[in-house]
């Protein structure tokens, strides 16, 4: 019989799986608390309930907590980057950023991806498998634990392509924001695609209060299609309707990320051609000097150069800022701290077959 992912159930179908096992109603809210407010590690720590149900959970359910692998402390702000271990050895990773206005977390949503976006090391072994609501929730638990901070923003911006896990992403962020769990608020959520046109308008249709973060990285459909793959599928204008229909449907500003690469898509005249792409949005321009990763040639313009594609946008009236570098002595990019640990892994493995 396959166990049930308790974790990743919503109170509503806790209540009714503790029913369907001939328990009363209210001890799936103590159940809840535990997981998704206290952060109880196991089971075995929900101490109000009693022994005989405590053995149920442990016999017919899954448990989702992560192990911390490996966790990175940047010496230059103190960001820190997690690599966790799932229950079938697969990693991900996580970044925990302080700011002014409250702590951040980037969390993951698969191991792997299949985007295929050539500035990204994330997607460089390809997509192994979605993560379960538990698995995102968990990340923000372990790193609340470990800090002893409460997490106030949550980015859903690491490994993975969020909606090409639509439905596991939509429970985590109706849990994440549920008045019996961490309670965050919808706007302090925030959801990065790569544009999947489909899923970019059913999420508008569910008129969540989320931030909706698209990664465009080039003014025209030719430049797109030399950095994502996936624009391959889906026509730059089409992709900017989209975003026109999510602010329509939510009211919520679009972010427009937008990854600079020197000689690939940051001149003047690039500037000018996102200005009239996303002029009739209201959206805001965040810029990203990209992360440079061995395994391609891209490479981060200098500060004026950004500086001055920003200041093209600002006279053509977009809105738009240079995103702050965090976590740049502690591979900073998305997929590097999972891929390193993964080639280590590997050559131990193969030095231990050879030693025996």
């Amino acid at each position: 019989m396959e166990k049930t992912d308790i974790k990743s159930l919503p109170l509503d179908a806790l209540e009714q799986w503790v029913l369907e096992i001939g328990e009363k109603k209210f001890r799936a809210a103590q159940m809840y608390q535990w997981m998704h407010q206290k952060l109880a590690e196991s089971p075995d720590a929900m101490t109000n309930l009693s022994a005989g149900l405590r053995q149920k959970i442990r016999e017919e359910c899954t448990y989702t907590v992560l192990k911390q692998a490996a966790c990175q402390v940047s010496a230059q702000d103190g960001t820190r980057k997690y690599l966790f271990e799932l229950a079938d050895g697969q990693m991900v990773e996580s970044v925990w950023m302080r700011y002014k206005h409250g702590n951040s977390v980037c969390i993951s949503s698969q191991a792997g991806c299949r985007m295929g976006c050539s500035f990204c090391a994330s997607t460089l072994d390809g997509l192994v498998r979605n993560l379960s609501p538990a698995e995102m929730l968990d990340q923000i638990y372990r790193i609340s634990a470990d800090t002893g901070e409460r997490v106030s923003n949550v980015v859903v911006m690491g490994t993975g392509e969020p909606l090409d896990n639509y439905e596991n992403l939509l429970t985590f962020i109706r849990m994440l924001t549920d008045e019996h769990g961490l309670h965050i608020s919808q706007r302090n959520v925030t959801v990065s695609t790569c544009g999947l046109i489909p899923q970019m308008r059913r999420l508008a249709e569910e008129k969540l209060a989320i931030t909706l973060a698209l990664s465009l990285h080039a003014p025209t459909q030719e430049q797109r299609e030399r950095l994502m793959p996936v624009a391959k599928a889906y026509e730059i204008h089409d992709l900017i309707d989209a975003c026109a229909y999510y602010f329509e449907q939510t009211g919520r500003r679009i972010t427009i990320e937008y990854s600079l690469v020197e000689g690939v898509n940051n001149s003047k005249k690039d500037a000018e051609k996102l200005a009239e792409l996303v002029g009739r949005l209201h959206c805001h321009v965040n810029l990203i000097p990209v992360n440079p990763i061995k395994e391609r040639e891209w490479r981060q313009p200098d500060r004026r150069a950004i500086l001055d594609f920003q200041k093209t946008l600002e006279r053509r009236g977009i809105v738009s800022t240079i995103r702050r570098e965090m976590g740049r002595d502690i591979d900073g990019a998305c997929g590097q701290l999972r891929k390193r640990y993964s080639k280590q892994h590997i050559t131990i493995h193969s030095q231990t077959e050879q030693t025996e």
